[in-house]
């Protein structure tokens, strides 16, 4: 497992890896929260399951956060990395003229992100913990969407999340094509594969700024 992480090209398909399982989390996260749009009864529903599985709550969270940690972590190692061999590329040639913009700065979407997941754990997630683990009350589960609904009556909250997850897109559009690269799939899919990656890029973080949107003015 060690000469994985010894070697760049062990380090990227791992990272892209990472990425398949964060990108997977991400549609999963998106499919129960567009419910809130629809059905306070379904989302309701959904979110009680989701919050107390077993297998949810004491295995698939715990390999999220430390998926989300590996997958940046391993992010600015690859970035330090490239950076020292774009110097000596960019002497010779025009990086920007052979990059994408998107391609130039995903360290920078990518701490971004990062910061807005600090932001929305310290509102959402620690809130589920305090619920539940520090000051437990009883169950309630019709609370989900009234606590959601909440939640984005802030404008400040609801600025937040447009603004992120629209750097979120801009670290799709070229992490997903990457992620595909890194594992091989750069064969005759490629094409399809781009189409999707661009649908998935724009449309997910697209629907989640709708939601936000939806209940700030609805509400």
């Amino acid at each position: 497992m060690s000469g994985i992480f010894n070697s760049s090209i062990g380090r990227k398909f791992a990272m892209a890896l990472s990425a398949f399982f964060l990108m997977i989390f991400l549609l999963q996260h998106f499919a129960i929260n567009i419910l809130s749009v629809f059905s306070e009864t379904a989302f309701n529903e959904a979110s009680h399951f989701m919050g107390t599985f077993w297998a949810v709550q004491f295995i698939l969270q715990p390999i999220l956060i430390i998926g989300i940690l590996f997958h940046f972590t391993m992010g600015i190692i690859l970035e330090l990395q490239n950076r020292k061999s774009r110097q000596i590329k960019y002497a010779k040639n025009n990086g920007a003229a052979n990059s994408t913009w998107m391609s130039r700065n995903m360290i920078w979407t990518g701490l971004l992100i990062e910061a807005f997941l600090i932001v929305h754990m310290s509102n959402l997630w620690w809130h589920e913990m305090k619920v539940k683990y520090i000051d437990p009350q009883e169950p309630d589960p019709t609370r989900y969407y009234h606590e959601l609904v909440e939640h984005f009556q802030s404008p400040v909250i609801v600025a937040i999340y447009v603004v992120a997850f629209v750097f979120l897109s801009l670290h799709l559009l070229h992490g997903f094509n990457s992620a595909f690269q890194s594992v091989g799939a750069n064969n005759k899919y490629t094409k399809g594969l781009k189409a999707f990656s661009k649908v998935y890029a724009i449309g997910i973080p697209l629907g989640f700024i709708f939601i936000a949107l939806f209940h700030h003015l609805a509400h």
